[in-house]
């Protein structure tokens, strides 16, 4: 059983699945362009944490929704513990965020997402999210592409 909530970001686990993501990004791009976060940065009124928990409440993974406050946000930071990979957490955690996005009238999602990071490219793409270019702060960069989705209450109508 896997649930997925809004929670603090400021909680041990969470924490850890935030250092397991600047080590994953440290791996994949040792001293390029990183960002890392912390669960201080994470507290910010227009960021919203999702956790996803297994049935005995192991954090499983996790991600932060950046609200621009004008019908886009920005997803950042996904990560999934290797111990829960190929278990549906990645899709249980984009439709979380999907679903709360709505709820607070975001109708686009962005991300930056590193071109070394195949796996969360093809969780984008199977989710519907296609390329786009550079938003707000970032500039072309040989490691990053670039995605978004258009989010709406019934996609299939």
């Amino acid at each position: 059983m896997l649930s997925v909530r809004e929670e603090s970001p400021r909680q041990d686990d969470v924490a850890s699945l935030l250092l397991l993501s600047d080590t994953v990004a440290a791996s994949l791009y040792p001293g390029e362009y990183r960002r890392p976060l912390n669960p201080e940065t994470l507290s910010a009124p227009h960021i919203s944490v999702f956790v996803a928990r297994t049935g005995d409440l192991s954090a499983a993974g996790c991600c932060a929704l950046f609200d621009d406050h004008d019908g886009t946000a920005e997803l950042k930071r996904m990560i999934v513990d290797q111990r829960f990979r190929q278990r549906g957490v990645g899709r249980a955690l984009l439709q979380a965020v999907e679903s709360a996005a709505l709820s607070k009238g975001i109708r686009l999602i962005k991300m930056e997402v590193g071109i070394r990071n195949t796996d969360g490219q093809n969780l984008y793409r199977w989710a519907g999210y296609k390329e786009r270019g550079p938003f707000g702060a970032y500039r072309p960069s040989p490691i990053s592409l670039f995605f978004e989705k258009a989010i709406r209450e019934n996609p299939d109508a």
